[in-house]
């Protein structure tokens, strides 16, 4: 049997470890977070796509470990709004005094307006030096209102493509077998397999 593929997650957020995790239930690899490996590590997401600062994290996070790292960027781009926040998703909210906020306002001012989330995976070192890239996009359209207690983020003002509900409705195993985090997920896993790593 294969050794447990070993991979530190470039990431201090707990919703987003319990995401991956269960998305990658069942496969034989362990993901550790930055806190697990006692990693101190918070280096400025200035780039200018999602691409770019996911492999900002993950280059910073890789002087402190021997393990592959991995790394996403995410975020959500709304057509009425020319596709921002996009790579700007987290402090956009921020600006407008947190989540709820910010949540409240979209549904308000651009009810129906269609979107879509980006997740993107930088994976390095998995041989030395390597860089790999897996990208996921889950399609919907902005709510009429704030609703469903799960999920993080814009999920509870997202109804996705062929839903009637917010992602923040779905019970965490619907949600996980959609997102574009499960979409870069998958991408990432099906390459595992291919290259035999798993």
């Amino acid at each position: 049997m294969k050794e447990t593929l070993k991979i530190c997650v470039a990431t201090n957020n707990e919703h987003k470890m319990g995401e991956l995790r269960n998305i990658f239930k069942g496969y034989n690899i362990e993901l550790c977070s930055l806190k697990d490996l006692n990693i101190k590590a918070d280096p400025e997401e200035n780039g200018e796509t999602y691409a770019e600062n996911a492999f900002i994290k993950a280059n910073e996070v890789a002087k402190f470990t021997s393990l592959p790292v991995l790394s996403d960027d995410s975020g959500i781009k709304i057509d009425a709004i020319g596709g921002l926040p996009g790579v700007h998703s987290h402090r956009f909210a921020e600006a407008f005094g947190g989540q709820e906020k910010t949540n409240n306002f979209l549904v308000k001012n651009y009810p129906n307006s269609k979107a879509h989330f980006t997740a993107h995976f930088v994976l390095l070192n998995l041989t030395p030096n390597s860089r790999n890239d897996f990208e996921g996009i889950m399609n919907g359209h902005i709510a009429n209102s704030v609703y469903g207690n799960g999920g993080f983020g814009y999920d509870p003002i997202f109804v996705p493509e062929g839903y009637e509900c917010t992602v923040a409705s779905l019970s965490a195993e619907e949600k996980n077998k959609i997102s574009h985090r499960y979409k870069a997920s998958k991408a990432m896993l099906d390459y595992l397999i291919k290259e035999k790593y798993l």
